[in-house]
């Protein structure tokens, strides 16, 4: 395969997703590589499920656009119930979205390396059909780790003061569950759950066939430690149900002292991973009411990894602007999701909340209020016609640890492949492209910037 484009997108995660639709329905010539079968990345691959919040606490709703399409999408299959979503019908829909755009997209590929001149990138990849070339005017790095941008020079950093990365999670879903049975021992267990705090009262029929993230069961994860039974870290289970009756997805496993850019420490991951997996099954099924006769349905196609390099751009995004609740004149996404830092060393979720509050919620936005984030952090610095969107943009570990999440990662890439089509169209770079321009076209596509 060889060919010429206007913008190609590494990467088909989320923010590459949003990257090719909005550069291809603004005219560009767009193509899409991904190493998987389907789209969605960490979405789909990774089960990473719901939708994390993207609304203030006084209910301000922060982030809309594509991401409004893609809740539309889903909800036109039944597939999403709130916030928690149909990871399968997921990937239809990423797929049939990007082809009616006009995307030219490529599963079951590699980026390898990238090439620059004055005009042009020079992108090799690799697959089952050998190594192949492409060439491209604009570059977007969706890759989540700044694949593409660091193989050009980009500076980047990586993990916490000691270089160590967040923990990574294999996420699992698990069928057969009698949630109102689960949600019975919820409710009259208060002091064993972080949450939620159920009141007697509480329909528990309803709140079945709704979405409910619950997490705790200290005493029996205890007594199964205690027996040799259970040998995930922490001291608690969290699970989210699934839009399907008697499914939920578990976010419970942690992975630390790991690196997703190496193949060896994925490996490793991935094999403790799936060990901590089966224990965490075997518990349910003898010690957790309601998952009696619960089953695996499915593991995730590959690890969640929260955090791998952090392209090094115009603004590094940090705590502070999430604290303060900073505003930006070239603000291309809102959000107010506190800093979400899980420990590199792996402990998992433990009893202490107010440990877990230090670890995992270090700051946040006063109430009602919003931080923004820049289009500076999309742009790598000292590289031109370049732009990074989704986990790896420029910012601290901490400030990493507030806009990772999914909504944002939507808007950054709908962002990038906005700014990228829209610097094509008016002869410049796009570290040059009038703000203006790209935050109305934004808003003419639904964005709340």
């Amino acid at each position: 395969m060889s060919g010429t484009y206007d913008v190609a997108v590494v990467g088909g995660g989320l923010s590459g997703w949003a990257a090719a639709i909005s550069a291809a329905r603004l005219g560009a010539k767009t193509f899409l590589v991904e190493q998987f079968a389907f789209l969605g990345g960490m979405a789909t691959a990774g089960l990473v499920n719901p939708f994390m919040t993207h609304y203030t606490s006084t209910g301000t709703k922060l982030v809309a656009g594509l991401f409004d399409e893609l809740q539309s999408r889903l909800a036109q299959l039944d597939a999403i119930i709130g916030r928690s979503f149909d990871s399968e019908i997921m990937k239809f829909v990423l797929q049939e979205s990007v082809l009616e755009a006009g995307v030219e997209l490529r599963f079951h590929t590699f980026f390898q390396a990238a090439t620059a001149d004055d005009y042009a990138f020079r992108l090799r990849l690799t697959s089952k059909s050998g190594e192949e070339e492409i060439m491209c005017r604009r570059l977007v790095d969706c890759s989540g780790d700044g694949d593409a941008a660091v193989s050009l020079g980009a500076e980047f950093n990586m993990g916490d003061a000691e270089g160590l990365p967040q923990a990574m999670t294999l996420m699992f879903d698990v069928g057969g569950v009698d949630l109102v049975k689960a949600l019975e021992y919820v409710r009259d267990h208060p002091d064993q759950m972080r949450f939620p705090k159920l009141p007697p009262d509480a329909d528990l029929s309803r709140l079945a066939k709704g979405v409910i993230s619950v997490a705790g069961y200290y005493d029996l994860v205890g007594q199964a430690r205690s027996a040799g039974e259970y040998k995930a870290p922490g001291d608690l289970i969290f699970y989210i149900s699934r839009p399907r009756k008697g499914e939920v997805v578990f976010n419970t496993t942690h992975v630390g002292g790991v690196r997703g850019t190496s193949a060896e420490d994925l490996t490793k991951a991935e094999i403790e991973g799936r060990k901590q997996m089966m224990s965490i099954l075997a518990f349910l099924r003898k010690y957790v009411p309601g998952f009696e006769e619960c089953y695996l349905l499915r593991s995730a196609a590959h690890i969640g990894v929260r955090e791998t390099r952090r392209i090094m751009g115009d603004y590094v995004f940090s705590e502070d602007d999430v604290e303060e609740a900073r505003k930006f004149p070239d603000c291309i996404c809102r959000l107010a999701y506190p800093v979400d830092i899980h420990s590199g060393k792996g402990e998992g979720y433990v009893k202490d909340e107010k440990k877990d509050e230090r670890q995992a919620r270090r700051g946040a936005p006063p109430a009602g209020d919003w931080y923004e984030i820049p289009y500076r952090c999309l742009l790598p610095k000292d590289l031109d016609n370049v732009l990074v969107a989704g986990k790896c943009v420029s910012s601290t570990q901490a400030g990493h640890g507030a806009i990772r999440i999914m909504p944002a990662c939507i808007a950054m890439g709908q962002a990038a492949g906005t700014a990228a089509a829209l610097s094509l169209q008016h002869g410049v770079t796009p570290r040059a492209l009038d703000t203006n321009v790209l935050l109305d076209a934004l808003r003419s596509h639904g964005a709340l910037v």
